[in-house]
């Protein structure tokens, strides 16, 4: 089964896919958790339910959120990177310094060709690189700028300016944060669209058959939203990818530029960011364990007090 890369470049007129096939001997980034210990926040007005430190209630981030009914900027929304293509927005991070982030797949960067898969090796726009928010782009356009940023962090980056050696690691992180820039910080709300939450943070992945909820926004959707809402069905760990990464399937799959996109357990946890879509029979999307991108992310990015905001909506899986 060959996997694809789910960037989309939007020029004036038509549409390019830049999606990636799978390098021989090299997975393109997904997403399992293993391990113990999963954290929950309970629902999210609850401050009082255990939080790990990776995550924090909204009410203790420091920011006064925009109401989510008519927040701008949350999950879920298009994103494009300066000289790279149109990507899906995934949860919202705050900082020490006050800063507020939206999360997106560090492959939205990418400047180098569809083959490049290895993120200890591909090549990316550097940090500061600006970035347009968007809202109904479209194979006509890149819709309508609703808000801008820079990019802030970039695992692929990082990982080569480590010398990262791990092959799971180098497969697998795949994640990015974008700096919202200060004018439009208080149109932001850190609630997915359609479903709430997150609730939480998953540290210990979902079993096979378990439910997944995610919200991609792709530009070849042209800006239909009844089509964003996807529900989805994991498939079992793979343990030689040391929780990487995770499959699952779904009854209308990621497509190009659904990617970064976030993904919530049964409970409403953030457990993973959209990477690829593998192409075969069932149609294959696999997603980026996001309690180990974020501790990555914690670890080596620079940014002190780094943490995942959990929605002020209440999570709901039966809509």
């Amino acid at each position: 089964m060959s996997n694809l890369r789910r960037l989309v470049t939007v020029p004036a007129i038509g549409v390019v896919l830049s999606a990636a096939l799978l390098a021989a001997g090299c997975a393109v980034p997904g997403g399992t958790h293993q391990g113990d210990g999963s954290s929950t926040a309970g629902t999210p007005h609850d401050t009082t339910s255990a939080v790990p430190v990776e995550a924090v209630a909204p009410g203790d981030a420091g920011h006064r959120w925009a109401a989510a009914g008519s927040a701008v900027l949350t999950p879920g929304i298009q994103s494009n990177t300066q000289g790279a293509g149109q990507c899906t927005t995934n949860y919202v991070f705050v900082d020490d310094a006050g800063g507020v982030y939206l999360g997106q797949a560090a492959h939205c960067a990418s400047l180098g060709e569809s083959t490049e898969t290895d993120g200890c090796q591909a090549t990316s726009q550097p940090l500061d690189t600006a970035v347009q928010f968007t809202r109904h782009g479209s194979p006509r356009g890149a819709g309508t700028a609703i808000g801008t940023g820079r990019l802030a962090y970039s695992s692929w980056l990082t990982m080569q300016q480590l010398g990262e050696a791990d092959r799971n690691v180098c497969a697998y992180n795949d994640f990015a944060l974008i700096a919202i820039d200060p004018a439009h910080v208080d149109q932001v709300n850190p609630s997915l669209p359609y479903w709430g939450g997150p609730t939480g943070l998953n540290t210990t992945g979902t079993p096979a058959g378990d439910r997944v909820y995610s919200y991609g926004n792709s530009s070849l959707r042209a800006g239909l939203a009844a089509l964003s809402p996807q529900r989805g069905e994991s498939f079992a760990d793979d343990s030689s990818l040391g929780g990487w990464s995770h499959a699952l399937k779904s009854p209308t799959p990621g497509i190009p530029g659904d990617s970064g996109a976030a993904f919530l357990d049964s409970e409403g946890r953030a457990v993973g960011t959209l990477s690829t879509l593998g192409i075969g029979l069932p149609i294959v999307n696999n997603i980026g364990d996001i309690s180990r991108e974020l501790a990555y992310a914690r670890a080596h990015s620079g940014i002190s007090g780094l943490r995942l905001v959990l929605g002020t909506e209440a999570f709901d899986p039966n809509r």
